[in-house]
């Protein structure tokens, strides 16, 4: 029969040997192209779609990148080597810890991070650039949490769209076999309804980056069409082009070489 002070020390040294086990285990860690995933399954991101979509969004080191679903850590590892602060969040822990000693093998530990979580439950409000590769279906449903950050957040995926959210831009990989293509979108600013000008009223209708309604002055009505590039805003009236900066409940800008400027009358 053992004796009772001998108990906790076979419990600590069971306990040690547990602990080493795992940390075997992480250290050893390899992941495989298609293993599965909360959302998705795992496929890397072709290095030079990775270096493409972090041109794409115009990455500085002023910005705050967050990938969504970072796998291996690629994306995020990349992104720091260029100066900016990253985030990825990944569901898999095995991934999570293999990222960090891949940033740490990088020497990029002070500006890559990664956390273990769940991405629908996750605040990426603070992000001047997101990166995904996900599924359509997957962007669809983040797409409305998408559309509330802060106007001129640069959205890039790797391959997959966001239905009727038409990309702004789209770009391919020359040389690449699978995996090759980039959509870019920026955050466009809300301005749909009413705005008051010096003389006369702009009615606006928004569909994402696109705009249309009418230009009123008195009992003249003009057609208006035009676009969002985040905070700015440019559309025609009739022969005259306006373009402005969209700040919260108004816009300031100019207008055949006039200034401009209207503020929300409503929704």
């Amino acid at each position: 029969m053992l004796g009772t002070t001998r108990i906790p020390a076979i419990l600590l040294a069971l306990a040690l040997v547990a602990v080493s086990a795992q940390s075997s285990h992480a250290q050893d860690f390899q992941p495989q192209v298609g293993q599965d995933g909360k959302d998705v399954i795992w496929v890397p991101t072709p290095q030079g779609l990775v270096d493409k979509m972090l041109d794409m969004a115009k990455v500085t080191p002023k910005d705050y990148v967050i990938d969504l679903g970072s796998g291996d850590g690629r994306t995020v590892i990349t992104a720091a080597k260029r100066g900016s602060k990253a985030l990825g969040i990944e569901y898999n822990p095995d991934m999570v810890e293999l990222s960090k000693r891949s940033a740490a093998k990088e020497g990029v530990s002070d500006k890559a991070s990664f956390v273990k979580a769940d991405l629908f439950e996750s605040d990426f409000s603070q992000a001047q650039v997101i990166t995904m590769f996900l599924l359509s279906s997957i962007n669809l449903k983040l797409r409305p949490k998408i559309l509330d950050l802060k106007p001129g957040t640069r959205i890039v995926s790797n391959t997959f769209d966001m239905a009727d959210w038409k990309p702004d831009e789209t770009a391919s990989l020359p040389g690449c076999n699978s995996w090759c293509t980039a959509h870019l979108w920026i955050v466009p600013a809300k301005v749909e309804g009413a705005w008051k000008l010096g003389q006369g009223e702009l009615i606006l209708k928004q569909t994402f980056q696109n705009i249309s309604g009418t230009l009123k002055n008195g009992a003249s009505e003009t057609a208006v069409s035009g676009k969002l590039n985040g905070e700015q805003i440019s559309f025609s009236a009739g022969n005259t082009q306006y373009s402005g900066r969209v700040s919260g409940n108004s816009i300031e800008g100019s207008a055949g070489g006039n200034k401009w400027s209207a503020t929300r009358a409503s929704k």
